[in-house]
């Protein structure tokens, strides 16, 4: 496996860190862009070894990090620039997704994929991004969602909108690093501004592609109703529940086994049967 690490920059000049792995021999090999969650990283836990799953199995996956997630290029895995984590919004994510999708219809067959297959997979909140940008996005082939997100309202209602006018600033405690992270008023602005397009399950309804929704029955997280509402939105989507699977399939971070916890180990089969099939 070859690994290609790269920045590249979104319409607002913000960097994007992504990496590109790739099978050594050339090819024309499907595509697969992971896109992650809320408090999340392109190399959080065990998704190095997922990736690498799907690698070995002849593919060529990106992964990346949100522009806003709070990490920077310097430190793709600490919260270090909480400011821009801040100021990020679903519509500043839906655009880096699609930056990312521009960079592998351009540049991928340089890393021996083939741009005429590109699929999507989403992670969480990454889910939600991932599924508004297939169902407006002709380029994606396949979309598979890992415990994803059916609405933003969830997020949004939790909160007390009055307050958050008032103050300028929410903060959401990131139980792992002990850290307060700001979310900022223009991410409710943004929202209301954009409702109809950030509409996950009136978005899901549009979707024509082929759709594997897969979901932990024990997810503490996102309900595993969210991925029911997902299924029933679309008759292209296929469900698959993982019994006792939580939200991240049996990862943490620091992931530091050889091997994939057997949840994980299930989803991937899953997600790979899904992707090499008609």
């Amino acid at each position: 496996m070859k690994k290609a690490p790269l920045i590249i920059h979104n319409t607002n000049k913000t960097a994007i860190s992504l990496d590109v792995w790739y099978p050594e021999a050339k090819g024309n090999y499907p595509v697969v862009i992971f896109a992650h969650g809320f408090k999340g990283f392109k190399d959080w836990g065990h998704f190095g070894l997922l990736m690498q799953q799907l690698v070995d199995n002849n593919m060529v996956v990106v992964k990346f990090n949100f522009s806003g997630n709070g990490t920077t290029p310097e430190f793709m895995t600490d919260f270090v620039d909480l400011e821009k984590f801040g100021n990020n919004n679903w519509s500043i994510e839906l655009g880096d997704l699609n930056t990312v999708v521009d960079f592998v219809e351009d540049n991928i067959v340089h890393y021996h994929g083939d741009k005429n297959n590109i699929n999507l997979i989403g992670h969480s909140r990454g889910g939600g991004i991932s599924i508004l940008q297939t169902a407006k996005d002709h380029r994606i082939k396949k979309l598979i969602t890992w415990a994803s997100v059916a609405s933003f309202d969830y997020f949004i209602d939790a909160i007390d909108i009055q307050q958050w006018e008032n103050d300028g600033v929410v903060y959401t405690y990131n139980g792992r690093t002990k850290q307060n992270m700001p979310l900022y008023y223009q991410l409710y602005e943004d929202y209301i501004k954009n409702k109809s397009n950030l509409n996950i399950l009136q978005q899901a309804e549009k979707i024509e592609q082929n759709w594997l929704i897969i979901h932990g029955s024990n997810d503490e997280a996102v309900s595993v109703d969210y991925a029911k509402q997902l299924h029933e939105s679309n008759s292209n989507s296929k469900i698959y529940i993982i019994e006792n699977a939580t939200h991240t399939f049996g990862g943490k971070h620091p992931f530091e086994d050889e091997v994939l916890p057997t949840h994980s180990k299930q989803l991937i089969e899953e997600t790979i049967t899904f992707l090499i099939s008609n």
